[in-house]
């Protein structure tokens, strides 16, 4: 079987991409992450999901030799101009543990991270939006998916997922900003409230994975 990396630190969000890929993708085998020597993963520095999702996929080809798969995704707010957008995950900050302590290099720790990470980035983003009236609180979530393999050849796909912004927080699945975000496409539920079939199926992540797909196993011949 040919071998895809995809390259995210985001345990959730690689769950999601190896479901997702697992259908389209018959006879290549997703690892992530876990599955291959550590390296130094790139700051994410662009000005664009699109630009951020390269520079992680062809650092993720550069240190492993795998043809690489990698995603820059976030939450756009029309109140706030557009923002927290390709800063979604660092919008309350440089991610810190509730102790003050560092990343740890463990599994646990980076969940840990990511659980903090989230929860402040939720707290804020619902205090920016306090006084914002329900018909201004539209937003939408894109995703910017890279595929490079080692014969130099890239693509990029782009998908997107309407909504709004809550007043609150409501639900246990998903991960970043989803217990705060009703989608256009199911309305009455947060993304974190939807199954994975239903989440999976109007996903701005959903969207371009599967638009990226056919094109992946067509250029991995």
């Amino acid at each position: 079987m040919t071998r895809v990396l995809v390259a995210s630190g985001n345990a959730k969000k690689v769950l999601e991409m190896e479901r997702i890929l697992s259908a389209h993708l018959p006879g290549i085998e997703v690892v992530g992450l876990a599955d291959v020597p550590a390296y130094d993963e790139p700051v994410e520095d662009q000005p664009t999901f699109a630009g951020n999702a390269l520079l992680k996929a062809r650092a993720g080809l550069a240190a492993t030799g795998l043809a690489t798969i990698a995603d820059d995704s976030g939450l756009c707010v029309d109140a706030l101009n557009g923002m927290p957008g390709v800063l979604s995950a660092r919008w309350s900050g440089q991610p810190t543990l509730r102790d003050g302590s560092p990343l740890a290099s463990s599994g646990t720790g980076r969940a840990e991270l990511r659980s903090e990470t989230d929860a402040r980035n939720n707290r804020l983003l619902l205090d920016q939006l306090h006084d914002v009236p329900d018909e201004r609180r539209g937003a939408h979530f894109t995703c910017s998916i890279a595929f490079v393999r080692p014969d130099g050849e890239e693509l990029v796909v782009e998908g997107r997922m309407d909504g709004r912004v809550l007043r609150e927080q409501r639900g246990s699945g998903g991960f970043g900003y989803d217990v705060l975000f009703e989608a256009d496409d199911h309305p009455g539920a947060t993304t974190a409230e939807l199954s994975r079939e239903d989440k999976d199926a109007i996903s701005h992540r959903g969207k371009a994975l599967r638009e990226i797909a056919p094109q992946v196993v067509a250029l991995l011949g």
